[in-house]
């Protein structure tokens, strides 16, 4: 029986290298197809995890991952020569940047070199690692074929893209339509016909440099969307007027427009990094990304925005950063996730530290923040989070929200807080007419026109 009609029948044995906020997800559906699915990661503390049944990550429910590790349908490891058994073989590890902005392949080579020591013919490889157009082809291949087997021949690969989406309950691994694209039609067919278990569409390709090059440029379009609504805003706020009130005036029209939000900064795995993948690729070319380029610069230096706002906020009370007490709302990238990864609160609170102010935040999603990301000043130093509760809130000369959990009482913020900076509209008008708050796109004009929501304490 050949690898297609294993993978038809659900025999397939199927290795998933990487059980992060994409890996784990993925195994999982691929249990709950019907295939027999092994983990492989570095990290003993998440593969032990998995062997209790016990979930991480936020996008999985323990009651999904329990029955299946219980059934034996999925099971976790940290041996690398179990790969060695597999039918298909799923790369799922990081691809960061390194401090310069030049992508960091060392997670895929090491994958791809762990893969090539344990290789069998028939065997089906894929990359889902975030990557510039050219690494399956150009890196993975050749180490892969230093086992002596061939490509097309003797094993497939592929390029499929992830499109996780942490948090999101309505796009899921289940019912977001895949990519794929193969070294030959056979590895291509191969793939679309092991994902087509899981997606509800998948489409093909020609090649994996065009599936690569997909998902830059998903991510590249938001970010240089989101480079643009950052920029209007602070037009906004030099116009005095209020970009929130543009925006929803804006989303009225049906066609031509979707709406973009402005914020502290972007965060997560994909938009800040994505878009360094193209640019450092295009210099190959003698081609320079001056759009994507400029999108970065501006989406960068919101974090440096959202502190000018906090020092518009303290001397409207006569006070200075240096020594004020300024309590952030929300360390994570994005609301109601526990994932911190490249998080512009992170900068935001370090910028205010070498400024002199005393700052702690809360978080209920994050008890310990370790700063330093970039080698900034602060590198090594950790906070701790602590409630959002009167005691904190009144200790504060400044609450700065960066991101609006839904666990938040942002009533009870605001009308409890003494002064607030909003950097993502989470408390909509609330205070703003009583010089309480302070919302990055706003204009002083915009924001003395308005009504405050609540009352002040």
């Amino acid at each position: 029986m050949g690898l297609g009609d294993r993978i038809e029948g659900r025999t397939a044995r199927v290795a998933v290298m990487g059980l992060g906020y994409v890996g784990l997800p993925l195994v999982v559906a691929l249990a709950k197809a019907g295939f027999p699915v092994t983990g492989v990661d570095v990290s003993p503390e998440r593969v032990d995890a998995i062997q209790r049944g016990e979930s991480y990550i936020g996008d999985v429910a323990q009651d999904e991952l329990a029955p299946l590790v219980e059934t034996g349908r999925l099971r976790a490891t940290t041996n690398a020569a179990e790969l060695g058994e597999a039918d298909a073989i799923i790369i799922c590890v990081p691809s960061p940047l390194q401090h310069n902005k030049a992508p960091d392949l060392s997670f895929i080579i090491t994958a791809a070199r762990q893969i090539s020591g344990f290789l069998k013919k028939g065997q089906l490889v894929i990359l889902q690692s975030t990557t510039y157009p050219g690494t399956t082809e150009e890196d993975v291949l050749p180490i892969l074929e230093e086992s002596g087997l061939k490509v097309g021949a003797d094993f497939h690969l592929a390029f499929s893209p992830e499109r996780i989406n942490p948090g999101d309950k309505q796009h899921t691994v289940s019912n977001t339509p895949k990519v794929v694209g193969g070294v030959s039609a056979l590895c291509g067919d191969l793939a679309r016909r092991l994902f087509a278990a899981v997606h509800p569409v998948v489409h093909s390709v020609s090649s994996p440099r065009a599936a690569e090059m997909t998902k830059l440029l998903e991510n590249t379009f938001r970010a240089v969307n989101i480079a643009l609504v950052n920029e209007m805003a602070m037009l906004c706020e030099r116009m005095g007027l209020d970009v929130w009130e543009v925006i929803a005036a804006a989303s009225t029209k049906p066609f031509g427009y979707m709406p973009f939000f402005p914020g502290p900064g972007v965060g997560g795995h994909c938009i800040p990094v994505d878009p360094f993948f193209l640019l450092w690729k295009a210099r190959e070319y003698d081609f320079h990304t001056k759009f994507i380029e400029l999108a970065a610069e501006v989406n960068e230096a919101m974090p440096f925005h959202t502190v000018s706002k906090v020092v518009e906020a303290l001397n409207s009370r006569q006070k200075s950063v240096k020594g004020a007490r300024i309590l952030v709302l929300g360390v994570t990238y994005k609301a109601d996730v526990e994932d911190t990864r490249n998080s512009p609160a992170t900068h935001v609170i370090e910028l205010l530290l070498g400024m002199g102010a005393d700052v702690g935040y809360s978080d209920p999603y994050v008890s310990r923040l370790h700063l330093g990301e970039g080698g900034r000043p602060s590198n090594g130093r950790r906070l701790d989070s602590v409630p959002a509760d009167p005691d904190n809130l009144n200790w504060a000369d400044c609450v700065v929200i960066i991101t609006p959990h839904s666990l938040f009482d942002l009533p009870g913020i605001v009308a409890r807080s003494s002064l607030l900076v909003d950097s993502c509209n989470a408390t909509g008008s609330a205070g703003q007419a009583a010089g309480k708050v302070f919302k990055l796109g706003v204009g002083d004009v915009a924001r003395d026109a308005l009504e405050p929501s609540y009352d002040d304490p």
